[in-house]
């Protein structure tokens, strides 16, 4: 499994990730929200709180999760941006 272990939100809605076999990577979380109960994300204080939830997988105050694994395959984004 693709834990991550560590995380930080970046800005336009990108987050950086560690797994915990030491892999790092940023990816853009904005093309998986924005419709529904997501919708609620957009907004940036919402969209930053986030934690590690007990599968190793985000996961925001509202219920709203993402596999690690399916981050673990999402494209890489740069880390900073201008």
């Amino acid at each position: 499994m693709n834990e991550i272990v560590e995380f930080e939100t970046l800005s336009n809605y990108r987050i950086w990730l560690k797994f915990q076999d030491g892999y790092e990577k940023v990816v853009n979380i904005k093309p998986l929200i924005g419709k529904g109960f997501t919708k609620e994300l957009l907004d940036y204080n919402n969209f930053n709180n986030v934690t590690i939830e007990s599968g190793g997988g985000l996961e925001w105050y509202n219920g709203y999760d993402i596999c690690p694994n399916f981050l673990r395959e999402m494209p890489e984004e740069k880390k900073h941006v201008a």
